[in-house]
């Protein structure tokens, strides 16, 4: 057993960083105002330049306009309001008809869910074996009344990176807008919008060791969106509610403390554990494909055993790893994205998701692997699963 707790699972949420929180701290407790305060009171003012500041930095790592972003409290709401918000402006105009892949995460898929049962006819796109769309099927899925594609960046799960440029071209080509999940690409791969045709990203700072609740949209200069949220006027008078000033500063903070350097070195580290893993623990499958996925990701399926079974294991040796999406964890469902790979009820079930952070190190993945190997072992000797000859 470990003395110290291993935390693993920075997909789901990243530790903050104490420059982060240093930073958030003045806007807390000595300048707590809101920025629709500006034209009241010097501190109005002043949470009001703060918040300028912030955008600015986040609008400039998308290489975007200042007044193209907007804060929102996360991915989930970001994503809601792309589809809906797109919907809302263009579907009783244009058309209603959206597309999205398979793989989507949770506020992608349910939001086309919910406006599908609004009456918006969704295609989902198939993916191949390692995750990716077929470029050809999108193209000939795009019609008159399509007014919205959302494919993600990379998978929340497996790390499959999509080639979005190619996608941004035949959304552009074909006068259709394009949207895309960038929560756990922002920063950790390059993104700009100025070479890359995209008119909606979704944007989070829990995933870069930023605070929680606090989130952006990307919405390209000229895109038709609805409100969706009806309140006060804040975010250009698109997304209504106070204004998380702490949150805003936070992300920002967090965006420029993210190096070239600190990616290359969580790539290092995956490539080397999932090097390890599939050398020495047979009977090991990757899921996603091997270079063109997220840096911090690692998912591999271990045949004849649970993937709960797993986490569980490795919890009491110390080491914080999830099952599938964070999302299932509560769940008996199998990863829909690894069915959407192709995967059968073993492979969905058996799958376990390492993602790393920051302050994750070479000696933790070494240990992780050494544990791993001997926690699949004994369950594989238990395993109902079994297998012919084992």
């Amino acid at each position: 057993m470990l003395e110290k707790r291993i935390y693993l699972d920075n997909g789901a949420v990243t530790r903050l960083d104490e420059r982060v929180l240093e930073a958030m701290k003045p806007y807390f407790f000595d300048n707590y105002a809101v920025a629709t305060s500006e034209f009241a009171y010097t501190q109005g003012i002043e949470a009001s330049e703060a918040l300028d500041e912030s955008r600015r930095i986040l609008a400039k790592a998308l290489h975007a306009n200042l007044e193209e972003f907007l804060f929102t409290s996360g991915s989930t709401e970001s994503s809601n309001m792309a589809l809906k918000g797109i919907a809302m402006a263009l579907g009783n105009k244009k058309g209603k008809h959206i597309i999205v892949s398979r793989i989507e995460d949770f506020p992608v898929l349910h939001s086309a869910k919910a406006l599908e049962r609004q009456g918006v006819r969704v295609t989902y796109l198939d993916v191949d074996s390692e995750g990716f769309i077929n470029i050809d099927s999108l193209s000939d899925s795009i019609s008159d009344e399509t007014i919205l594609v959302s494919i993600q960046h990379a998978n929340q799960e497996i790390g499959t990176v999509q080639d979005i440029a190619s996608i941004g071209n035949i959304c552009h080509d074909k006068g259709v807008l394009f949207h895309t999940d960038a929560t756990h690409t922002f920063t950790r791969l390059p993104l700009d919008v100025q070479r890359i045709p995209v008119d909606l990203i979704t944007v989070s700072a829990h995933t870069l060791h930023g605070p929680k609740g606090i989130g952006g949209l990307y919405i390209r200069k000229g895109t038709p969106i609805a409100k969706w949220m009806d309140g006060g006027f804040q975010e250009f008078d698109l997304r209504a509610g106070l204004e998380n000033i702490p949150g805003a500063v936070g992300f920002a903070k967090a965006v420029g403390l993210v190096t070239a350097e600190e990616n290359k070195r969580l790539q290092t580290m995956r490539d080397h554990t999932i090097d390890r893993i599939l050398t020495e623990i047979t009977d090991t499958t990757l899921n996603g494909h091997r270079q063109k996925r997220l840096p911090q990701n690692i998912n591999i399926s271990f045949h004849y055993v649970e993937g709960e079974s797993i986490t569980l294991h490795l919890d009491m040796h110390g080491f914080a790893v999830s099952t599938g999406s964070a999302c299932f964890s509560r769940s008996l469902q199998g990863s829909h994205v690894i069915y959407g790979i192709g995967g059968d009820h073993e492979r969905a079930h058996g799958s376990i998701r390492i993602t790393l952070g920051r302050y994750n190190t070479m000696e933790e993945m070494d240990a992780v692997v050494k544990t791993l190997a001997e926690v699949i072992q004994e369950l594989r000797e238990i395993s109902p699963l079994g297998k012919e000859g084992h």
